[in-house]
């Protein structure tokens, strides 16, 4: 497995860079070097890809005018989606790629790597980078192979939150709510006619004999 460039390039930028995003907390400066580091490295990945003898060469001059061409061909990129401002991402992309080449420099110089061994150790670089940046800077350094390999986040619920969320339902549900309407059913009082008055006495007198006549069997 090849040496992890990637993070000890954003380990190396936060040391010697301490003013590089100090304007930012530090999770957000953590993350905005980590991903620039990913962006040039993938570049310089896919710049190898192209001419390994140009770019050998490149590492080893390390041209400041060509460190910006490269920034700016990325900062100009349609498909750059960067929080940061076009002016603060190519300042700091400079100060990255000219850190990166002098570490890259360093290495071979002390390994004599040359371009066979740079070549194996940039090779090496993508399961490093794999899954660790979001989907623009893969399309914006044309590391195109490793788009879609940052896992997707869900979040996940607790069980206690998972309870809570239940029992507000439930206690919700069983307070009455401002906006309910109570239907009222209205019972209208019919008019009675007025033989129902005739009649009734005659029901009336007529139980009366029923129950009578019941008595009367009973007692004898």
């Amino acid at each position: 497995m090849a040496f992890d460039l990637v993070h000890y390039f954003a380990e190396q930028t936060e040391i010697q860079k301490p003013q590089l995003f100090s304007q930012y907390s530090r999770e957000k400066r953590s993350h905005y070097i980590f991903e620039l580091n990913a962006l040039v490295l993938g570049k310089l990945i896919q710049l190898w890809r192209e001419d390994e003898n140009k770019l050998y060469q490149e590492i080893h001059r390390i041209d400041p005018l060509y460190l910006q061409e490269i920034a700016r061909h990325l900062v100009t990129s349609s498909n750059n989606q960067s929080e940061l401002t076009p002016k603060e991402q190519e300042q700091a992309l400079m100060e990255i790629l000219e850190l990166q080449f002098s570490e890259i420099k360093q290495l071979d110089d002390t390994g004599n790597f040359g371009p066979t061994g740079l070549k194996e150790l940039l090779a090496g670089q993508i399961e490093h980078l794999s899954g660790q940046a979001d989907d623009w800077v893969w399309s914006t350094n044309q590391l195109t192979e490793l788009i879609g390999t940052k896992p997707q986040v869900s979040e996940e619920l607790s069980l206690d939150e998972t309870m809570k969320e239940f029992n507000q339902m439930v206690h919700t549900a069983q307070q009455p709510t401002e906006t309910n309407h109570h239907t009222t059913i209205e019972i209208q009082e019919l008019p009675i006619p007025a033989w129902s008055k005739i009649v009734a006495p005659i029901v009336a007198l007529a139980i009366l004999v029923f129950l009578y006549c019941q008595y009367s069997n009973l007692i004898h």
